[in-house]
């Protein structure tokens, strides 16, 4: 760990070198945006995937719906039938969980990086990077100079938050997850999945401000990208229905 996380500190530091004439004092806050920007954009294939993903289960939905229908009452001839329909249409589940995946190192690696002394020093504006808003909060309020950075950080992912939980509630309106089928607990997961959106938060609130900042951007990433996607595959007349981010894409 330790290895990469020389490496990591050594490219946060040339990118906030680069940044500095731009951004002064806050070019370090400004390479981590910049980072995870890069990040996104690297994973971005996997997310078109994931798009063409959902579409292709959007589109074979019926069949799945019939062959339910067909052996309800016999549990392992259906997983069969579903695999089998899945590998005939090239449909892979794990398809919308790659970019996240994917993501995770780039998370860990920022929330340790600035959680110990190794980036002491470095801020955005009053608030250093390596500080969570529980320390933001011993060290002058909410309202305090490092707490009004912390406050402005959490309004804009609440934003960003509200957003996606919009959008999920609409494509979850449009496209049911039970598929027309009655499918047990499909109604709480329903309520529950919009809500999700909000989880960014509570990491924004606990990680150090470094991490919460890739936390911020990647999810503001999200939501455009799947805004992006989702008009992308509007032509072909199916809609791809958001995951909510976690703390690594969200995380």
């Amino acid at each position: 760990m330790s290895a990469f996380l020389d490496v990591f500190a050594t490219l946060v530091q040339r990118l906030a070198e680069l940044l500095q004439p731009l951004f002064a004092s806050t070019a370090t806050a400004a390479a981590i945006v910049l980072l995870t920007a890069l990040v996104r954009l690297a994973v971005h294939p996997l997310s078109r995937a994931a798009a063409r993903g959902q579409q292709a289960r959007t589109r074979i939905a019926p069949q799945l719906a019939a062959l339910r229908k067909r052996y309800a009452k016999n549990p392992e001839r259906l997983k069969k039938a579903v695999m089998e329909l899945h590998a005939k249409e090239k449909v892979s589940p794990f398809a919308g969980i790659l970019p996240s995946l994917f993501q995770a190192p780039a998370f860990l690696l920022m929330y340790h990086l600035f959680a110990g002394d190794r980036m002491a020093g470095h801020t955005l504006l009053a608030a250093p990077l390596g500080d969570s808003w529980t320390d933001a909060l011993a060290h002058g309020g909410p309202f305090g100079p490092a707490g009004r950075v912390h406050l402005a950080v959490l309004a804009v992912t609440a934003a960003v938050a509200v957003v996606n939980y919009r959008r999920t509630k609409r494509q979850l309106a449009e496209q049911p997850l039970d598929l027309g089928q009655p499918t047990p607990g499909a109604d709480t997961v329903a309520k529950v999945m919009p809500l999700l959106s909000f989880a960014t938060l509570v990491t924004v609130a606990v990680v150090p401000l470094a991490a919460a900042l890739y936390v911020l951007t990647s999810t503001a990433w999200t939501v455009a990208e799947r805004a992006f996607l989702f008009r992308a595959e509007s032509g072909s007349g199916s809609r791809p229905t958001p995951a909510p981010d976690g703390p690594a894409t969200r995380a």
